[in-house]
């Protein structure tokens, strides 16, 4: 048992939606020090000067991944230890330490729970077993709230599909919520899915939110192939922000380092488009035969449900199930929610 003032840093921990690095650099700093007692819970890193240092990232990716996915805790899917604010770290990590990040308590009570274990005022067994114990609990706890709110829009099964501008409306909503960033990349991933068969075009997997292009080797967030064909023909890069000329260069930088034949590089933005730059973009087809466009989000979709009428509902459907299956990491679960209630919402009229 671990003591009620340390049980409630785990909880803050482990219940911060905005942050989930931590718990994992927790866990494996935690792992580390049970199982070799020598080191120094402080030092999760080589360069780190002593012989009491470690590798908490081999940890983490080791032992600690596999344990998040088995059990498929509420927790990053990926390292944490390439987050901005775990990342390179050459120096102890004390108490004084101001890790760069949000929310700042949460890396406050990182390093305080660190600095318990290292003064051997909690035992790392204890600490750890509080913190999957926390897990375990709010997964089922979410696990609980979701299942009610999809039974509850399960029940207007028999309605009257929703409009497609009624549906425009519900998106916009959605993607007015706090956190939004990943929604542009699941809407037009789910447009491609609803309509692969009748376009012969289909969406590849989506790489990580937070991953880096260099990382996966992408070329967009959303990169388009033909049916049974390996080729990208078509990659959509997703703004929360205004579309640049450098946006656009650098898109071509990476086109230029690549052997794919693609047709379109479409950029999705949620911002304002600058005359000067969808210029920039169309003019750019006489020099490298790329059709390059900038596109508004909400733009995009409201066509696209307006064209494909009749798989409108069929979209949504699938829409929401992308939301729900993708990591809490891109898509928090009160984003989650937010969606299941304003669907519901807009369907109470039709029951």
């Amino acid at each position: 048992m671990v003591k009620p003032t340390t049980s409630e840093k785990i909880e803050a921990v482990c219940r911060c939606n905005t942050n989930k690095a931590p718990i994992r650099f927790l866990m494996s700093c935690l792992l580390a020090k049970i199982h070799n007692p020598s080191v120094d819970i402080r030092k999760p890193y080589t360069e780190i000067s002593g012989s009491d240092a470690y590798s908490g990232r081999y940890y983490d990716e080791r032992f600690v991944e596999l344990l998040v996915h088995k059990y498929k805790l509420p927790c990053n899917p990926t390292t944490a230890y390439l987050t901005p604010a775990f990342r390179n770290l050459d120096r102890l990590l004390t108490t004084d330490l101001v890790l760069v990040g949000r929310p700042r308590i949460v890396y406050v009570n990182t390093l305080q729970l660190l600095d318990s274990v290292y003064t051997k005022n909690e035992e790392p067994e204890n600490v750890l077993q509080e913190i999957l114990r926390f897990l375990l609990a709010i997964k089922a706890e979410d696990e609980m709230r979701m299942k009610q709110l999809i039974a509850d829009l399960k029940q207007a099964d028999d309605v009257l599909p929703l409009a497609s501008e009624e549906i425009v409306m519900l998106l916009t909503q959605h993607l007015n919520c706090k956190g939004a960033s990943r929604l542009p990349v699941l809407m037009v991933a789910s447009a491609y899915q609803t309509v692969k068969k009748q376009i012969g075009e289909e969406n590849k997997p989506l790489a990580a939110h937070n991953a880096a292009d260099k990382q996966t080797g992408s070329m967009g967030d959303v990169e388009i192939t033909l049916t049974n064909d390996d080729q990208i023909v078509t990659c959509y890069e997703m703004k929360d922000k205004r579309v640049t000329k450098t946006d656009i260069d650098v898109a071509l930088q990476k086109l230029s380092r690549t052997k794919s034949e693609i047709n379109n590089y479409i950029f999705i933005t949620t911002d304002f488009i600058e005359i000067e730059v969808a210029e920039y973009a169309k003019s750019l087809y006489e020099k490298t035969g790329i059709e390059f466009a900038v596109l508004d989000c909400i733009g995009f979709i409201r066509h696209f449900l307006h064209f494909f009428h009749r798989q409108r509902n069929n979209f949504l459907n699938i829409y929401q199930s992308m939301v729900i299956i993708e990591p809490t990491s891109s898509v928090s679960q009160p984003l989650k929610e937010a969606f299941l209630v304003l669907r519901r919402a807009a369907e109470a009229d039709r029951r």
